[in-house]
């Protein structure tokens, strides 16, 4: 830490600062109870942030609580883990501590765990680059290709709504023949970082019906009580609902096809995601996540396919298809993208595990 180590009696050296910050992270995994984190960097010169470190030091003594937890994580930055608080909580903290001082001399990070901001300071030895940490990106960036990414999002969808136009044609009419309601269905999922958003599908199923029993599902499968759930027989397991009373006859033939799924393009043209993702999830199953699920969610868009798609779809449990997304979300890149765009199109042929 430098000359800067000795200000303030209650700042933790750093190695004692992260072992508090995985004791806390521990502990909310446990609990469920909200974690936030801030991080106060400087790069002003030596002379000027050394009274700056001063000021901070004691605007965070007058407006912390006891059971925050102040330390060093690098030179000149000062990090503040503050237990049992959501995001709302941390920025009227940070805003406390700045005391309505405009012409502050550092700059301020925050984030609430799950924050991909964590698993940063607890995965690495070292954080010369760390700072400072644009968290709306993911935290390498791939620039050229994120905008590759982009493109091929609008011109692939734009190609499919295009070439599958008659199949969509052919299915609105089918629907609405068949059994009132929309043709459309629209339904609340959550998106990157946790953002809503209104996700489209052809309609399967009979309108306005219970999904008490999707519910009941859903959450057998994220538990992990498999034997519940597995409706395979000799051949292998198999986690999906066989005969669910709520599908419609057509239903059944779009799920089996896939073709329930192609006003998803819709969704990829406004950004909501890309052709490539993990599946979005829905409210009540992100309620049931553990903490390490959520990271599926945190940095990159949901997507119409992904390597849970090409690798196994509903013969795969659900921690692994997790384990998947984090795979693809940590070998991002356009080249991949491409390769899973290709392997989708060998899957869906026989139509094998669609649900």
């Amino acid at each position: 830490m430098g000359h800067y180590q000795f200000i303030g009696k209650n700042i933790l050296p750093k190695h004692h600062f992260l072992g508090r910050l995985r004791g806390e992270k521990r502990r909310v995994d446990r609990s469920k109870a909200p974690l936030s984190l801030a991080l106060f960097y400087f790069r002003e010169r030596e002379e000027k942030s050394r009274t700056a470190l001063q000021e901070l030091v004691a605007s965070l003594d007058r407006n912390t609580r006891e059971s925050d937890i102040k330390g060093w994580v690098d030179r000149d930055v000062v990090g503040l883990i503050l237990p049992d608080t959501d995001e709302k909580g941390v920025n009227r903290c940070v805003e406390k501590i700045a005391n309505g001082n405009g012409n502050l001399h550092y700059s301020v990070i925050t984030g609430t765990y799950p924050d991909q901001i964590f698993q940063k300071l607890l995965t690495e030895e070292d954080f010369p680059d760390l700072f400072p940490l644009d968290l709306d990106m993911p935290v390498e960036s791939h620039g050229v290709q994120i905008a590759l990414k982009r493109g091929m999002d609008i011109l692939g969808s734009l190609a499919g709504l295009i070439l599958f136009s008659p199949f969509m044609l052919a299915t609105a009419i089918a629907i609405k023949m068949t059994s009132p309601g929309p043709i459309i269905f629209k339904q609340s999922r959550i998106g990157r970082k946790g953002l809503r958003f209104q996700f489209y599908k052809f309609r399967s199923m009979y309108w306005k019906i219970d999904d008490q029993i999707h519910r009941e599902y859903v959450a057998h499968l994220i538990k992990g009580d498999l034997d519940q759930i597995n409706q395979g027989g000799e051949d292998g397991q198999l986690f999906k609902m066989k005969s669910d009373p709520r599908v419609t006859r057509v239903g059944k033939i779009i799920r089996k096809t896939s073709i329930d799924e192609l006003p998803q393009f819709f969704n990829v043209l406004k950004g909501e995601m890309s052709l490539v993702g993990p599946r979005p999830p829905l409210p009540y199953e992100f309620e049931k996540y553990e903490p390490w699920h959520l990271r599926r969610i945190l940095e990159v868009k949901p997507g119409v396919t992904g390597l849970w798609q090409v690798g196994g779809r509903s013969t795969t449990p659900f921690n692994e298809m997790v384990r998947l997304d984090l795979r693809y979300v940590q070998n991002w890149s356009f080249w991949l993208d491409l390769k899973i765009l290709l392997k989708t199109v060998k899957a869906l042929i026989p139509s094998k595990g669609a649900w």
